[in-house]
């Protein structure tokens, strides 16, 4: 019979791992959705159907050009928690604790400043400089009606006209002047940089891997088509 005394220490918890928040661009995913079924439709068309050389060199073109549509479109991600930023761009993988990032920048493009002077571009967070007018565009209309509201409610109907005009100018506010959805994506970041950013990092600064599963296919498919197009009579 089995003493308390002889029972095994009871294991740790284990420790639940940090969740990212994934950010990824709609349209760069549907349209290399869209890509890659063009590609593959013409390539495996005249793959199957070609005479000669063609089903050769619309093999190669589909092994050069297929990656890269993954590589430019599919592919680009940001992943971030409280411990630190990856950024995974079409051939590097980046990965930045928060406390060595500098800043977030945002102009015509957006991307990371390291505080040892490194400038990396988020590839899945485009901006989006039709989405920012449109948003300005939102706010000022949001603003004007606000101004209305107040002017003509609040002008000789004391404070119930005061009170009406509250509401108004908080209904113009719920329906939204948003930012560009790029620019939201930006906001969450720096709150998390604002919150984490004075953190020691758990392990190890900023790191870099070369995507070579995605560069290995493009050299191999560019090498085969320059040597078929060389090669040929």
């Amino acid at each position: 019979m089995t003493t308390p005394d002889n029972k095994p220490p009871a294991s740790p918890p284990p420790v639940p791992a940090v969740k990212d928040r994934i950010y990824r661009s709609p349209m760069g995913l549907v349209g290399g959705v869209l890509l890659l079924a063009v590609v593959a439709w013409l390539g495996c068309d005249a793959l199957f159907n070609g005479h000669g050389r063609t089903p050769w060199l619309a093999l190669a073109t589909m092994i050069l050009v297929l990656p890269l549509v993954i590589a430019f479109t599919l592919r680009p991600a940001v992943f971030a928690n409280e411990e630190r930023l990856r950024i995974r761009n079409p051939y590097r993988v980046i990965s930045v604790p928060w406390s060595e990032v500098e800043a977030l920048r945002s102009s015509f493009t957006n991307e990371v400043r390291t505080k040892s002077g490194g400038k990396y571009q988020l590839w899945a967070v485009p901006v989006s400089l039709r989405g920012r007018k449109k948003a300005e565009r939102r706010a000022a209309s949001a603003a004007r009606r606000s101004a209305r509201g107040e002017a003509g409610l609040g002008g000789g109907l004391g404070a119930r006209g005061a009170g009406f005009a509250g509401l108004a100018a908080r209904g113009a506010d719920d329906t939204g002047p948003s930012r560009a959805e790029s620019d939201k994506v930006m906001d969450d970041l720096r709150d998390l940089l604002d919150r984490c950013g004075n953190e020691e990092p758990t392990q190890g600064g900023t790191t870099i891997r070369w995507a070579y599963e995605v560069a290995a296919p493009t050299l191999a498919g560019a090498v085969l088509l320059v040597i078929l197009l060389v090669t040929g009579g």
